[in-house]
């Protein structure tokens, strides 16, 4: 990626790949470096190279940069420098991934406190699947995709904290925020993957789950949208600028690893819980329909079919001699008294 002496520098194109992945304005790398905005804009687009002192901490700087991607993990060295525990392996992931995860995710979602939640489900979620995550071979990308899912999900359009996006004090950064939310989920996706995160179209298209046609496709469309709404801001040399100046326009803050880890622990035990409670329910009811219902089956009888074995019906017996003579002393007195009420014809 970059020689070992600092006075080399690395093309243009690997200078911005660098600084993007650091989550890194332009002006801020002017700032750090002691140089106008102007300097490293030419630098990056290979219009000039920096000489002298300038060359040389810039170079030390880029130097740097690449060291602290390669020893922390790209994707292709991830923890292959030393044996590392499960804690201090998911630990150096989160701190590596986090900073930059939480503002590509800010840009899809434009709420601090989505962005926020959503990349510590991610990892939540990759705790609890650590054997798949660790020997996977780009850890980030994997944590990367649960975030962006979780926070794409449409379901928190039903969340009143999250119904209204954040908008940041800068007036062009609130343009351009309100550009990206009219852009479709998906092609919104493409866009901070390529544009804002760095990746390239094959990467995009591989992480989007698409062909890469398609996700050229998109990526113009979303270029096409965003020159209607913000053309000062969607020029493609300037695109990816803006939305890093964008994702740092806001205070972003993350949980510590340890907590993480605790939530994501908790969690897997109450959903244990809960599959435990539900199989024994299921093993319970399952039981009891065997205990009640019948076991062997019963023909139908035919229609005609003359049934015995029935008990005989219950007759009245004969009269006593003092029923009997009850039962005469009301007939003779039916029409008397002054509770009868007797019809009389017309």
């Amino acid at each position: 990626m970059m020689q070992s002496t600092a006075s080399q520098l690395p093309g243009p194109k690997e200078c911005r790949r660098l600084r993007r992945t650091q989550s890194l304005t332009q002006n801020q790398v002017a700032a750090t470096l002691g140089v106008s905005i102007d300097e490293v804009r030419d630098w990056e687009a290979g219009l000039t190279t920096p000489r002298g002192r300038k060359g040389r901490a810039y170079a030390r700087l880029l130097h740097e940069w690449a060291a602290h991607e390669t020893t922390r993990g790209n994707g292709r060295d991830w923890a292959t420098t030393r044996p590392l525990t499960p804690h201090q392996a998911f630990d150096g992931l989160y701190e590596y991934c986090v900073p930059a995860l939480v503002r590509q995710t800010y840009l899809l979602t434009g709420r601090p406190g989505l962005a926020r939640e959503s990349v510590e489900r991610a990892f939540q979620l990759a705790w609890q699947r650590w054997p798949e995550v660790a020997v996977d071979r780009d850890p980030p990308s994997w944590v990367r995709a649960a975030a962006h899912d979780w926070a794409l999900s449409p379901w928190h359009r039903f969340r009143p904290r999250h119904r209204r996006p954040d908008a940041p004090a800068d007036p062009a950064a609130q343009a351009l925020l309100k550009a990206l939310l009219t852009l479709p989920p998906i092609h919104r996706r493409t866009l901070v993957l390529h544009d804002g995160a760095g990746l390239g179209l094959p990467e995009t298209a591989a992480e989007t789950e698409a062909s890469t046609p398609a996700t050229a496709a998109r990526l113009q469309r979303a270029r096409e949208t965003l020159s209607g709404l913000v053309p000062d801001q969607a020029a493609p040399e300037v695109l990816p600028d803006r939305l890093a100046e964008l994702a740092t326009s806001v205070r972003l803050r993350a949980a510590r690893p340890p907590a993480v880890r605790a939530v994501g622990e908790h969690r897997a035990r109450r959903r244990i819980q809960t599959a435990v409670v539900f199989t024994a329910a299921v093993v319970g009811a399952t039981a009891l329909t065997l205990h009640v219902a019948a076991d062997h089956y019963e023909r139908p009888v035919p229609e005609g079919t003359a049934i015995l074995d029935l008990p005989p019906r219950v007759a009245l017996g004969p009269l006593s001699a003092q029923q009997q003579r009850l039962r005469l002393l009301l007939k003779k007195q039916a029409h008397r008294g002054p509770a009868r009420l007797v019809p009389q014809a017309r």
